[in-house]
C-alpha cells in the first residue's frame, strides 16, 4: 500500500509540474543541515548523525511560495545513522543500527494562506549503504570506540522503502519581527505517523525566505537567503502519534512510541554572503526500553563567493 501511495504521489508531482518545463526552472537555492549528537549530549547513540542537502528549482523566487502544484520542486538528498545505546555491544531490547540513505522529490506551494508541501522519498537501508563501515572507519581514524561487529551484524537488513508525506503550515505575524508558524504533517512509509507543532521566530532573518523542515529534529533550515543582515532566534515544539516504524521493528522485541521534540536555534546572517545556524533539539524516547531522551545539535555555515 505504501509503495502504491508513494508512486501515485510521485506521478502526480511529475504530471502536474508539466506546465512548467525544466527549461523554465532555475536553481533558486540550496538548503543544508548537519545534525550530530556530538554538538548535543555527546553520547554517540540513537539519532547520532545526519546530513540533508536540498536543491530547490523554480521559475523564480519572489519572497513567497508559488500557487501552482509542481512549480517549485525540491530535490532532497539525505543520509542518517541511527545507533543502539552502546556501539560496543548489541543488547536485547535495544534498537538496531540503521544506515539510511534517502532520495526525495517534493513540491512546495501556497495556494491560499497556507504553505503546503507534498513529496515522496525512497529510503535505502542496511549494509548496502556502507554507513556502518564508514562510521567504524571514521571512529578508528580519530581513536573513538569502534562499531562492534555484533552491532553491524544485527543492523536493519537491506531494503528500500517508499514514503509519501505532506505538511501544511501558516505564518502568523506577531508585530514587526516576531511570527508564529503552526504546522501539521503526516507520512506513510518508512515511518507512519501524524504530527502537529508550532515554531516561533524572533527577528528578521528567515522572513520572506523558503524554509524546509528537517525530518529528524524538526529544525527549519533556509533554502533561500535574501541577505537581510541580522539575527533570529527560533523556538519550536511538536508531538507525533506513531503508527509504525521500520527503524523500530517488533522482531527486535521493541515497540515504537509516540514522541515529542523541543528545539531552539539561532539564524545569523553575518553579511550578504555569509550565514550561520546552530540549533539544539531534545528528542523524547522513541521505543520501549529507551531509558531517556537525547539532545542533538544542528549546524549550518554558508559562504557565497
Amino acid at each position: 500500500m505504501f509503495r502504491s501511495i508513494g508512486l501515485a504521489l510521485l506521478a502526480s508531482i511529475v504530471s502536474l509540474a508539466h506546465p512548467v518545463s525544466a527549461q523554465d526552472r532555475e536553481t533558486i537555492g540550496y538548503g543544508r543541515l548537519f545534525n550530530n549528537d556530538y554538538f548535543g549530549d555527546n553520547q554517540d547513540r540513537w539519532h547520532t548523525t545526519s546530513y540533508t542537502h536540498s536543491i530547490v528549482r523554480a521559475p523564480e523566487w519572489t519572497g513567497s511560495l508559488p500557487q501552482g502544484f509542481g512549480e517549485l520542486l525540491e530535490y532532497r538528498l539525505r543520509g542518517e545513522i541511527i545507533a543502539p545505546t552502546d556501539l560496543g555491544a548489541m543488547n536485547a531490547g535495544d534498537r538496531p543500527y540503521v544506515g539510511a540513505a534517502t532520495f526525495g522529490l517534493h513540491t512546495h506551494l501556497a495556494p491560499a494562506k497556507y504553505d503546503l508541501r507534498f513529496g515522496v522519498d525512497a529510503t535505502v537501508v542496511g549494509p548496502q549503504t556502507g554507513f556502518s563501515e564508514l562510521h567504524d572507519s571514521f571512529h578508528k581514524m580519530f581513536s573513538h570506540p569502534s562499531v562492534n561487529q555484533t552491532v553491524k551484524d544485527a543492523q536493519l537488513p537491506n531494503a528500500v522503502y517508499l514514503t509519501a508525506s505532506g505538511e501544511a503550515s501558516r505564518t502568523i505575524p506577531l508585530g514587526e519581527v516576531a511570527r508564529v508558524r503552526p504546522f501539521a504533517e503526516a507520512q506513510v512509509g518508512v515511518e507512519t505517523l501524524a504530527r502537529v507543532g508550532v515554531d516561533l521566530f524572533l527577528g528578521p532573518v528567515g522572513a520572506d525566505e523558503m524554509l524546509i523542515r528537517d525530518s529528524t529534529t524538526g529544525q527549519l533550515y533556509r533554502a533561500t537567503e535574501n541577505g537581510r543582515i541580522g539575527l533570529s532566534a527560533v523556538f519550536g515544539a511538536d508531538y507525533a502519534w506513531v503508527d509504525s516504524s521500520k527503524y523500530i521493528p517488533s522482531t527486535y522485541g521493541i515497540t515504537a512510541l509516540d514522541r515529542y521534540r523541543l528545539r531552539a536555534g539561532a539564524h545569523w546572517q553575518i553579511s550578504q554572503g555569509m550565514s550561520f545556524f546552530y540549533g539544539l533539539t531534545y528528542l523524547s524516547e522513541e521505543y520501549s526500553g529507551q531509558p531517556e531522551g537525547q539532545f542533538i545539535g544542528s549546524l549550518k555555515l554558508n559562504f557565497n563567493f
